[in-house]
């Protein structure tokens, strides 16, 4: 995950605003969902067009101090909830004309740099990775999973060619004592054969870490079947990425739901069956050069939107079946 700030470590930089307040066109006003509020950049840009209201979800309770200053100045505008965001459907939203949901599946720079969530490789001490509402820690993960289950973790999440190598070392070395974040790193800066210049050698395992402990793929899946669910007919979901793997998700969601099937290659298209989006551009939106150069983590980000053609609320998509390998990864820490 890449974070949403830049250098400048006292403002907060949302990524791709712009781009995302012209795809939900919130100055003709409208009920919008902020379904990662972090900092409050999306939600602060919103509630400026006087006729709108916003909805903003975070699993991180700390944010709420943020959401606590913004519900002093828009009282009747704005709601907060410690949610995460596959919860959505958890509001009640039978009266609201969800016009709008926005997910940006970053990590802000404060959160990168909370010793307590112990986020970073740069951290020095106990692994926690928790960013609220979890049920096992990053501690949890590397001191009682075994050496195949972490080898699946470190591969399939986080892509790292030698995931192998250093589970077996991370089993080898927590005999002795219990794995905290500088002895981890220690392990996979030894561990690893091919160094990378680019990157530090810790970042994938780190991001596979980070993951699973909040099970962010079955978060973004459900979040984004839920979200869809609530939203009404010509409302915008769009989202912002920052890795491969959840891009492929996202691209395959929209796709899936926004494209005529057939049974057979050899089978024309199913004209019977209900699309619920309607793609206006297959690739995703990148930032600006001016935005990569004001904030460099945003270089790796991505928007995908769909519009929603129809007023339904339940529809099928296969995603879970597409994703189940990941998903049964996720399961290993069911019982941590």
């Amino acid at each position: 995950m890449e974070a949403t700030i830049v250098k400048d470590k006292i403002k907060h930089y949302p990524v791709l605003l712009n781009e995302i307040i012209s795809v939900i066109t919130p100055q003709h006003g409208g009920t919008f969902i902020d379904c990662t509020f972090g900092q409050g950049g999306y939600t602060k840009k919103i509630l400026s067009y006087p006729e709108t209201k916003v909805i903003s979800l975070d699993r991180d309770i700390t944010t709420q101090k943020i959401a606590e200053k913004i519900k002093l100045k828009f009282e009747d505008r704005f709601l907060y909830k410690n949610l995460k965001f596959s919860q959505i459907s958890n509001l009640k939203l039978k009266n609201e004309n969800i016009k709008g949901i926005i997910f940006d599946l970053g990590y802000s720079f404060l959160q990168i740099k909370d010793t307590e969530k112990g986020l970073s490789f740069s951290s020095k001490g106990e692994l926690n990775m928790k960013m609220g509402l979890n049920s096992f820690s990053a501690k949890d993960a590397i001191n009682k999973l075994d050496e195949d289950s972490l080898t699946k973790i470190f591969k399939f999440f986080g892509d790292e060619i030698e995931a192998k190598f250093i589970s077996r070392n991370i089993v080898k070395e927590r005999k002795n004592a219990i794995i905290d974040t500088p002895k981890l790193v220690k392990i996979i800066e030894t561990t690893k054969r091919k160094k990378n210049f680019k990157i530090n050698n810790s970042t994938k395992v780190f991001q596979a870490l980070r993951i699973f402990v909040n099970k962010e793929i079955s978060e973004l899946i459900f979040g984004l079947i839920n979200a869809t669910k609530v939203l009404k007919k010509d409302g915008v979901l769009a989202v912002v990425t920052f890795h491969s793997l959840e891009d492929k998700i996202v691209k395959f969601f929209f796709k899936n739901l926004s494209e005529k099937k057939s049974i057979s290659r050899y089978l024309p298209e199913n004209d019977d069956q209900n699309l619920i989006f309607n793609l206006n551009q297959k690739k995703p939106i990148i930032p600006s050069e001016q935005e990569v150069e004001e904030n460099p983590p945003s270089r790796s980000a991505k928007l995908r939107y769909a519009k929603k053609i129809v007023d339904i609320y339940d529809f099928e998509t296969n995603i879970v079946n597409e994703f189940s390998n990941l998903l049964e990864i996720e399961k290993l820490g069911d019982n941590l």
